[in-house]
């Protein structure tokens, strides 16, 4: 599994969090379990399988919602 720190535009409420986490565990190859929203940090963070999907996938995922990503880091475990 790899890692990745995806950084969001500022988050305003705590109902975009659980919006932008329900989107990123719907990605399949994300696991659900590592998906977490660090909300003052507007940051998404979470662990995927990088043979099934790219983080390009959970940052279209995000940006369909209406959010926008500014930049994504990706460290392999």
């Amino acid at each position: 599994m790899a890692k990745a720190v995806v950084q969001l535009e500022t988050l305003t409420c705590p109902s975009c969090v659980l919006k932008i986490e329900k989107a990123a565990k719907s990605v399949a190859g994300v696991d659900p379990s590592s998906v977490e929203v660090l909300f003052n940090a507007s940051k998404l963070k979470f662990d995927f399988d990088a043979e099934k999907i790219a983080v390009s996938d959970v940052e279209k995922a995000v940006t369909a919602l209406g959010y926008e990503v500014k930049k994504s880091q990706v460290k392999d475990s």
